[in-house]
C-alpha cells in the first residue's frame, strides 16, 4: 500500500536518492556522477511554488517514488509547458507506483492551466515508455546520440501530451496550492 502526497524540503534526501542511483546505475538519469543535495534543494525551492512535487510513500511513511513537474524551456512563450520526471525506487519497480504518481500530477497541471506536457526516455526503456502511454502521452520523435554515458551514445525519445482546447488561448497558471486539493504535504517524519 503506498499514499501520494506534495513533497516537502524534508523529502529532498530522499527523493535525491531515488535520483542518484538512476544516475549511477542506469542511462535513464543523463547525470553522471552524484548530484548534491543543495543543488537540488535550490531546484524544489525555485520551482514547487509553481510546479508541483509529488512523493509516493509506503506504509510506514518512506519515499518510494516522487514524481515532478519542471519549466520546459525560460523564454515566456513556453510558459504553459511543463516537462514532467517520474522515479521510482528500484525495489519497488512494477507494482503501479509510477502509475499512480502521473494520476495525481497529471490532473494537478491541467487544473493549473498547463496545455502541453513534455518527457523523454533514454532509449531503451521499454517500462518506461508503457507508463508514458498508458498515461495518456505519445511519442513524438527521438535525437540520436544526445547523451554519452556508460562508454555509449543513447537516443531519447520524446513525448507529448496535450491537454485542453488546443484553440483556446491559454489562461492564468495556478500555483500548485490552488490546485492541491487532497494532496497535502504531511509533517516531516509522518
Amino acid at each position: 500500500m503506498h499514499t501520494i502526497r506534495l513533497a516537502t524540503r524534508e523529502d529532498i534526501p530522499a527523493i535525491l536518492d531515488i535520483s542518484n542511483w538512476a544516475a549511477l546505475n542506469t542511462p535513464a538519469n543523463f547525470a553522471i556522477e552524484p548530484e548534491s543535495l543543495q543543488s537540488w534543494q535550490d531546484s524544489y525551492g525555485g520551482t514547487q511554488a509553481m510546479f508541483p512535487w509529488l512523493v509516493a510513500c509506503d506504509e510506514n511513511g518512506g519515499v518510494i517514488g516522487f514524481a515532478k513537474a519542471s519549466p520546459h524551456r525560460g523564454r515566456c512563450a513556453y510558459a504553459w509547458t511543463a516537462e514532467t520526471s517520474v522515479y521510482i525506487r528500484p525495489d519497488h519497480h512494477g507494482r503501479g507506483i509510477g502509475t499512480a504518481l502521473y494520476n495525481a500530477l497529471i490532473p494537478m497541471l491541467k487544473a493549473q492551466g498547463y496545455c502541453t506536457l513534455i518527457a523523454g526516455i533514454t532509449l531503451p526503456n521499454p517500462g518506461s515508455e508503457r507508463l508514458h502511454t498508458s498515461a495518456g502521452f505519445r511519442r513524438i520523435g527521438a535525437f540520436a546520440r544526445v547523451g554519452w554515458k556508460f562508454d555509449r551514445w543513447h537516443d531519447v525519445s520524446y513525448w507529448e501530451m496535450l491537454l485542453g482546447d488546443a484553440n483556446a488561448p491559454p489562461g492564468r497558471i495556478r500555483p500548485v496550492r490552488e490546485v492541491a486539493g487532497h494532496l497535502q504535504p504531511s509533517p516531516a517524519g509522518s
